[in-house]
């Protein structure tokens, strides 16, 4: 067993995988693109069409956290929200403290067959990423510029478009609209104090704008919110997705409760704006438990894992790697030195590109958003 651990943290399969994401991505994009000819005759059968494309490409997500590193999730909910998960439209709020929590959360998608329907509230230049950025466009995820009456128009447009979507989907949003650090929490906590509300321990003071929007565009629409609060035991190894890689195990605790839409007060944007601070003070309620019991209350359910993804990423290895490797053979019997040299110059450039995408989403890498002095 400490051998495999030992295999698992070896560069050379690392880059492999890289390859692999690089290559399965790159071919998801193109025929993504191909299908966006679709989209004039037939957006039912475009978003379709994409769902599964973009499946085919964070499957592979899916099974380094679940088959590689045999990292779990821990859902804790009632029944009755067990049985309603993964099948409606749901707005899921979730709170922003790790560099996997997006990872996690997907995780939990998948296990409810919800992956491929997965959209993000994001940051404008996310779209630009490439690979999962463009897989993100393709699949409508909504962009925003952090411009207020420029992400206003956005969200209405998208939404808009969004509600006639054939199957059920989640639509994931951070209202604390960065990661969580201890210079951020300090930045929020002045503003907060400065206004009179009271302090969190765990939470940025969320930024209600974005969720007021949505949610009078989703009344109606959308039956419920998924509140999700996500949080990692003390004594595992660090979330980082650095560690999923080296397959270290992680093991999530998610908090689920669903809200009835309806229940949202948007009479007034304050009244809403109440709604959603009460919200986040009820999660750091909830997150400070799990800090001193290491679980959340109730008995957690794991919901088994699929093969689907790891079929996924074994065709995905064969497909591409069946000719890598015969290309590698070939260039080092009988290529030139320049051509070898070349292949080296190669996989160094697509090593320290790989090594880049990991490092979106480090909390150390992260946004300066939440830090800069409020004005009002």
């Amino acid at each position: 067993m400490k051998l495999v651990q030992q295999l698992k943290s070896w560069i050379i399969f690392h880059m492999l995988m890289g390859y692999v994401f690089v290559a399965s991505g790159l071919i998801i994009c193109f025929l993504m693109l191909c299908s966006s000819v679709v989209w004039p005759f037939n957006k039912h059968l475009y978003r379709k069409i994409i769902v599964y494309l973009a499946y085919g490409h964070w499957a592979l997500f899916i099974a380094l956290g679940e088959w590689w590193s045999g990292s779990d999730c821990l859902l804790y909910c009632d029944y009755e929200t067990l049985n309603l998960v993964g099948k409606e439209h749901v707005l899921v709020v979730m709170n922003h403290k790790y560099d996997i929590d997006w990872l996690m959360t997907w995780i939990l998608a998948e296990r409810f067959g919800m992956l491929g329907n997965c959209k993000i509230y994001g940051k404008e230049m996310l779209k630009y990423v490439p690979l999962i950025g463009w897989a993100w466009y393709f699949n409508e995820s909504i962009f925003l510029k952090r411009d207020w009456e420029s992400d206003k128009k956005t969200i209405e447009a998208d939404l808009k478009k969004l509600t006639d979507y054939p199957d059920g989907f989640w639509c994931l949003l951070f209202p604390e609209g960065t990661r969580f650090t201890e210079e951020k929490y300090q930045s929020s906590l002045e503003v907060s104090r400065s206004r009179g509300y009271p302090d969190m321990k765990h939470h940025l003071l969320p930024r209600p704008k974005g969720f007021i929007l949505s949610v009078q565009n989703m009344k109606g629409k959308f039956p419920a919110i998924l509140d999700l609060t996500l949080a990692f035991p003390k004594d595992g190894p660090k979330p980082t997705l650095m560690n999923v890689i080296q397959g270290k195990s992680i093991t999530a605790h998610l908090k689920v409760r669903r809200i009835p839409l309806d229940s949202v007060p948007v009479e007034t944007d304050e009244a809403c704006s109440v709604w959603l601070r009460d919200l986040f003070q009820q999660k750091d309620k909830i997150f400070e438990d799990f800090v001193v019991k290491q679980k959340f209350e109730g008995e957690p359910y794991r919901i088994p894992r699929r093969w689907y993804s790891l079929s996924v990423t074994i065709f995905w290895f064969i497909v591409t790697c069946v000719p890598l490797f015969r290309y590698i053979v070939s260039v080092f019997l009988s290529g030139t030195l320049l051509q070898q040299m070349i292949f080296i110059a190669v996989i160094t450039i697509a090593s320290i590109g790989v090594r880049w995408m990991i490092g979106v989403t480090e909390i150390k890498k992260g946004s300066h958003y939440g830090t800069e002095k409020k004005t009002h």
